[in-house]
């Protein structure tokens, strides 16, 4: 295993940007940057063991740092998904966050984790090459109570495994909700839609959503509905039934200590198989709705739309705002925990 940092260009403000490069011994390679702690690339072999780079994303600097980034491999913070009217209640004090989604807080706010420099550092054991992200997000940023010092870890393993786990802990009562929002095609970025993907999702529920993709409070069951990925079925089989595309939360079965499957992603042409294991009670399915060809991306790729599907695991949307939803409290002397592990093969 291997690994190296480079420059990657400097921010609009005049920051140095560095790249950091994992690769395994079957050719596997991820490549992170420092700015938004953001998975850049991701280059894994096919049955063939031909690679090719599965996540969506640009090949400078300037597509992440510019204002019409859809969040391609970010992490997304100190909220990832939706909070309703862009408030909260917590202890009986309401707080006020940045509106950047109609009447909505989005990902953590005008800028977020994603727009943020982080402070990365390299290491190698016996099993694995990784690189570890801090950054502290001081009280009241985007409106967020609370000094939260953060730290995402990206391990790359020989048995083809991208770990990101989350670690946090702050100095006030906060709401906490981090997760990696990579978009992927397994056929390679650029090379067309992700509709004929076979997907599976480990839920039996999903969060039903207002007409402002909000949460209404209800789990829904997914029987006999297009919500139903329960059974390995092609993201494009029922997509048309699905007012805007895929943009929901799914409740999973399991949620533990350590974790369990997720979701599993099968692409034919390629037989590059995905599956994402999680401690976190949710995935969001996102099936690249708002992808309209307007992007140019790697290589000098056009994405359109539904060209990249995300599964990001995370908390439930809206969940400061939803007591009977799993809480995103985060209080002085806890420690928030998360893990995710990427696993790649074919078949």
């Amino acid at each position: 295993m291997t690994m190296k940092k480079e420059s990657f260009g400097k921010t609009p403000q005049g920051k140095e940007v560095t790249i950091f490069t994992l690769a395994n011994a079957n050719g596997l390679k991820a490549r992170i940057i420092d700015y938004g702690a953001i998975l850049v690339s991701l280059e894994v072999p096919d049955r063939d063991g031909n690679l090719a780079d599965v996540t969506l994303g640009f090949d400078s600097l300037d597509g992440y740092a510019g204002k019409d980034n859809p969040y391609f491999g970010t992490t997304t913070g100190r909220y990832a998904n939706r909070i309703a009217k862009g408030k909260f209640t917590l202890d009986g004090v309401e707080y006020k966050l940045a509106v950047n989604f109609g009447e909505n807080h989005l990902h953590g706010g005008i800028k977020g984790f994603d727009k943020v420099m982080w402070q990365g550092r390299q290491f190698q054991t016996d099993e694995a090459v990784g690189v570890e992200f801090t950054y502290l997000s001081k009280d009241g940023e985007e409106g967020y109570p609370g000094n939260l010092s953060c730290t995402v870890i990206y391990t790359l393993t020989d048995s083809n495994e991208l770990e990101i786990s989350y670690k946090a802990q702050t100095d006030k009562p906060t709401v906490v909700n981090l997760t990696n929002h990579s978009y992927f095609n397994l056929a390679g970025a650029g090379s067309g839609d992700i509709l004929g993907h076979e997907l599976m999702i480990n839920a039996d529920r999903f969060a039903a959503l207002d007409k402002e993709t909000i949460p209404t409070g209800e789990l829904r069951s997914v029987k006999d509905s297009p919500m139903d990925f329960t059974k390995p079925m092609t993201i494009g089989s029922r997509i048309a039934e699905v007012p805007g595309g895929y943009d929901h939360n799914y409740v999973l079965n399991a949620s533990e200590k350590s974790p369990v499957l997720a979701a599993r992603a099968f692409e034919a042409t390629s037989g590059r198989v995905l599956e994402i294991y999680t401690t976190e009670p949710g995935i969001q399915l996102y099936t690249g709705n708002f992808l309209d060809g307007s992007l140019t991306g790697k290589f000098g790729k056009v994405y359109k739309k539904h060209y990249g599907f995300c599964l990001e695991t995370q908390h439930y949307p809206d969940s400061p705002n939803k007591p009977d939803f799993p809480s995103v409290v985060l209080r002085p002397g806890e420690t928030y925990e998360t893990v995710t592990v990427h696993k790649f093969s074919t078949r």
